[in-house]
């Protein structure tokens, strides 16, 4: 390639065309066709719907398979608990420990031989700490009426060895709000609670419906959504499967109808495994494809939950910062401004270890403070039902995504931003205050060097093998490839031992320790920089 690689922000006229096909009622037919099913992991109904989009998928012209793997599954039973005589309606949820019959005191909080009551909706960190305090169990009180449904590992997919030892170890169940005053009444007596918590948790054989469209392009987009639900999760996450089908379909038409305006392939992957697995699919995908996607993926469009009844705002969906221009232009066209919020650790986000720089997850939201989560009241639980999707946000999610995988498809030069990268760290940097000899002086030395070669014309080729470089630096914590646990973090997590080490009393034991992993943390940003400063020209 001789193009330079700089973002475009003029909208092609393509992207404006294409985005007036999106049909409502094809959305609705689609979405219609596997909202019946009820979708857990590795199950014959999951099975069957997804036979139906791949069977739509091979009417659009991709060439599809199905990838059939072990995987760690967890599929929550009945439960009960019974407090002081009377029974509470409750559910149990994926990778809790099973248990029949235990019994103990209560507390409010979490305390060593007690169960845990705790506020809220069940959270893997959450469960973490209460284990690690000797609670017998917890008992999350849910802040409405509604039972939602969690998986509560913190382990990003598949466990291996090692993972074994942080999986919960401990049962956790949910209780309605209105239960709330009854346990504080139980635990003021010291009245016991009795828990039974069925749980099927082990190894099962769960699909990946991998769709290809190949116009003899160079690289692909990867547009993926899982599959497996919570009951009919008909929009989480149906109905972005529905937006998947639509988007490869008009994608697909395109290509035929102007041979030689899709520059790149387009490969669909719909995962199972994301709600009973922790994100299973996807983690198998990036670790059986990982040298085909390093080669050939240019970047991952993840897409959750499109077109939620109230789901107005399309401002808060995560982006690296190599994506968030386009992203913006993409939101733009609908008339709201994307915030240019960074990518939570959720979402199938498995492929940062490769380098794959990544956009939205959940598409649009709630606005803030009117619900629990921003998914909507009927998130996880039996309540999410084709009646809760609005057909016009349907359609205009589709819009947004569209946007994105028709650029990143059709771009002369493939729209990555590294500069707003090296923004977002230097941003990071200065809020950090710590004694030079930390090495924060070499990393903003390399740093410079790089912002300074990335303002020459860089071929597409080039900018790729940077943001190769760059993405595990600003995503991850740990080595490329063994997933980060999928628990709330900071923002740039490489950096939190620089942080810790800045807010740490300078003359105390602790910052001596907490110097010693900061200067691990800096030395692995300076060689990431490095790296990524060598893969452009004239750089060895």
């Amino acid at each position: 390639m001789t193009k330079s690689n700089k973002f475009d922000p003029s909208l092609p006229a393509a992207c404006l065309e294409l985005r007036t096909q999106v049909s409502k009622s094809r959305l609705m037919r689609d979405l219609r066709a596997i909202a019946p099913f009820d979708k857990p992991a590795g199950s014959r109904s999951e099975k069957e719907s997804l036979s139906i989009l791949e069977t739509l998928l091979t009417e659009a012209g991709f060439a599809t398979r199905q990838v059939w793997h072990d995987a760690w599954i967890s599929l929550p039973g009945p439960a009960q608990l019974i407090v002081g005589g009377r029974q509470a309606d409750c559910i149990t949820h994926s990778m809790a420990a099973a248990c029949g019959g235990l019994e103990g005191p209560m507390s409010r909080g979490a305390e060593a031989g007690k169960i845990a009551v705790l506020d809220g909706i069940a959270r893997p960190d959450a469960l973490r700490e209460a284990e690690r305090a000797g609670a017998l169990a917890a008992i999350f009180v849910s802040p409405n009426e509604r039972l939602y449904e969690m998986c509560v590992s913190p382990v990003w997919g598949s466990p291996d060895m090692d993972d074994l030892e942080r999986l919960p170890g401990i049962p956790a169940i949910t209780v309605r709000d209105s239960v709330r005053a009854h346990l504080a009444y139980a635990i003021g007596t010291g009245s016991p609670a009795r828990i039974d918590a069925q749980v099927e948790t082990g190894w099962r054989r769960t699909p990946i419906l991998e769709a290809e469209l190949d116009l003899g392009g160079d690289g692909f987009v990867l547009l993926s959504g899982h599959h497996d639900t919570w009951h009919k999760g008909v929009m989480d996450n149906g109905a972005a499967n529905a937006t998947m089908l639509e988007i490869a379909r008009l994608v697909a038409d395109a290509a035929r109808a102007r041979p030689g305006v899709m520059r790149r392939n387009l490969r669909l992957c719909i995962w199972s495994g994301h709600s009973q697995g922790r994100y299973s699919g996807s983690a198998h995908y990036a670790d059986t494809e990982w040298q085909t996607l390093s080669r050939d993926c240019v970047a991952h469009v993840n897409v959750d939950s499109t077109g939620g009844e109230g789901a107005e705002r399309l401002d808060l969906s995560g982006v690296s910062p190599q994506l968030r221009a386009l992203v913006a232009e993409a939101v733009a066209g609908e008339g709201q401004e994307h915030l240019g919020r960074r990518p939570g650790r959720d979402s199938d986000q498995s492929f940062w270890g490769i380098g794959v720089p990544s956009a939205f997850g959940c598409v649009s939201h709630h606005p803030e403070g009117t619900l629990p989560t921003r998914l909507g009241p009927w998130w996880h639980t039996p309540e999410d039902l084709i009646e809760h999707v609005s057909p016009e946000l349907l359609a205009r999610d589709t819009r947004v995504v569209l946007h994105v995988v028709q650029r990143l498809m059709s771009d002369e030069v493939l729209p990555l931003d590294n500069s707003a990268w090296c923004s977002d760290l230097r941003a990071e940097l200065a809020r950090l205050s710590i004694a030079p000899d930390v090495g924060l002086d070499r990393v903003e030395a390399v740093l410079e060097q790089l912002e300074l070669a990335l303002r020459a014309d860089l071929t597409e080729d080039v900018a790729r093998a940077v943001t190769r470089r760059l993405v595990p630096l600003d995503h991850l914590s740990g080595d490329r490839f063994s997933p980060d646990l999928a628990l709330k973090r900071s923002d740039w997590p490489l950096l939190q031992p620089l942080r810790t080490l800045a807010q740490a009393d300078p003359e105390s034991d602790a910052a001596r320790h907490h110097r010693v992993a900061a200067l691990r943390a800096a030395n692995r940003l300076i060689e990431g920089l490095q790296s990524a400063l060598a893969e452009t020209p004239g750089r060895l």
